[in-house]
């Protein structure tokens, strides 16, 4: 497990998700990929958005993955990603794009609409990854 990829939103799960890839990624010498998807398919109600609502979906895409960085232990290595779209897909292609080995996601974003038993997001990721995903509640 040489890389590590973690959606992050701010929720309560996705920081749980966090600290358990840190744990991970400090025994297993990984390195840490943290994936921010702005959901502008919930934000958007015509096909435009207004740049001041893109511009404000990107700082508080900022504020969560500046978190994530700042609880990385000294010697870890990490790399922030931040993405437009829907985020199960979005999460999918990443973590194929950056040559995962894991996914470690919170079991429920902050997502509007939520699935019965995991969040609608993390059941599409753990169906669709090739890699292995952990969820953690």
């Amino acid at each position: 497990m040489k890389k590590i990829l973690v959606p992050v939103d701010g929720s309560e799960s996705s920081e749980r998700a966090l600290e358990k890839a840190i744990e991970l990624a400090t025994a297993l010498k990984s390195k840490l990929t943290f994936l921010y998807v702005a959901n502008v398919n919930q934000l958007a109600v015509n096909s435009c958005l207004s740049s001041e609502l893109l511009e404000a979906v990107s700082k508080a895409g900022d504020v969560v993955l500046t978190h994530a960085e700042e609880i990385v232990p000294e010697g870890v290595e990490s790399e922030r990603v931040m993405e437009t779209g829907s985020p199960a897909p979005v999460i999918v292609d990443a973590a194929e794009d950056c040559g995962a080995d894991l996914i470690v996601m919170g079991s429920r974003g902050l997502g509007l609409v939520k699935g019965v038993l995991l969040g609608s997001v993390s059941q599409y990721v753990v169906e669709n990854a090739k890699c292995a995903v952990m969820v953690v509640k």
